[in-house]
């Protein structure tokens, strides 16, 4: 990729970026209604999106291969959700608990198995 070639990419990103941030502003500007369909959807897409995260980090989790074939019948993946599980539920911050469960996940991984 050439200098002017970055550039132009570079440029294009930003453009896209600005672009989705500013277009809720001119689509919903203030004092107008917000249609009820997007107000469905802000509040469905967060959880809808976490659920999506779960079922993806438990994708390749094989639950019966051996621990002498490297196997961790899903240790640390359960471990991880329970975690952040009772973390969230107890503080109701998903910043600390998602934090806290990929730390218990990852040191499991790391270190344990």
């Amino acid at each position: 990729m050439t200098s002017a070639q970055a550039v132009i990419t570079v440029v294009i990103v930003i453009a896209g970026t600005i672009f989705t941030r500013f277009i809720s502003y001119i689509a919903f500007p203030e004092g107008k209604q917000i249609p009820s369909f997007i107000v469905y959807l802000g509040k469905v897409l967060g959880p809808a999106v976490f659920g999506l995260l779960v079922v993806y980090c438990f994708r390749n989790t094989d639950l019966f291969t051996s621990f002498s074939d490297g196997g961790t019948h899903g240790i640390p993946e359960l471990s991880g959700l329970l975690v952040t599980s009772g973390i969230f539920c107890r503080s109701r911050s998903m910043m600390v608990a998602m934090a806290a469960g990929t730390a218990v996940y990852m040191v499991l991984v790391q270190v344990v198995f």
